[in-house]
């Protein structure tokens, strides 16, 4: 099910901070309390290979996302326990030492499942023994939400486990999507901030595609 054009599902979930607290957190409110975009990112298993690389590069663009008034959330299935352990573990170990925004621990998978992110295949049903089996680890891909200040999604995208994330196109689509909110004007292809947009109608791609076509 996409959620683009939707609002964000209203679910509480546990959540860790990097001072090892654990609270509960609600992405849809976090956005519309604060008057603030969100961008949710999940990721398959913490103390794994590809994800502490995903997990550092958003902390080390989180001043970027600030200036765009958007707050960064992490989100896996495993436990705030073990979220806290990876917080704990240095990098040159694999850890993500040095993470400050808050993490989702939705171990019961109440969220992913709302989503539909988990990897689960082959579900089979054994009628003898009333046992439900399925392939795949139940963890999420690696799906991220940009959820803007009325807590509607503008933006959903899922890779598979091997292929880790461009912060910088979240950034792109952030001030795409604000520039969307301020001028209403839409932003074609490729574009970028400072670079042109255009109206929504016959007269503004015509004009755009007479200047800006090779």
């Amino acid at each position: 099910m996409a959620f683009v054009g939707k609002k964000f599902p209203d679910l509480d979930v546990n959540a860790m901070n990097e001072m090892g607290d654990t609270f509960k957190l609600n992405v849809l409110e976090e956005a519309q309390k604060n008057n603030k975009k969100v961008l949710l990112f999940w990721y398959p298993k913490d103390f794994t290979f590809v994800c502490p690389t995903e997990l550092l590069a958003f902390q080390d663009s989180l001043k970027e996302f600030e200036k765009r008034n958007t707050i960064v959330i992490g989100a896996s299935c495993d436990t705030a326990e073990v979220h806290f352990a990876w917080l704990n573990t240095a990098k040159d170990n694999g850890g993500i030492e040095g993470v400050t925004y808050p993490i989702l621990a939705d171990s019961n998978r109440n969220l992913a499942s709302t989503l539909g992110i988990l990897d689960i295949t082959n579900e089979q049903y054994n009628e003898e023994t009333g046992v439900v089996t399925v392939e795949g680890d139940n963890v999420t891909y690696r799906a991220t939400y940009l959820i803007d200040e009325e807590g509607t999604v503008f933006h959903e995208g899922i890779n598979h486990m091997p292929l880790g994330r461009n912060v910088n196109e979240f950034l792109r689509l952030i001030d795409a999507y604000t520039h969307v909110q301020k001028n209403g004007e839409v932003c074609p292809a490729n574009w970028e901030e400072g670079k042109d947009a255009m109206t929504a109608d016959r007269k503004g791609v015509s004009q755009y595609l007479a200047t800006h076509s090779n």
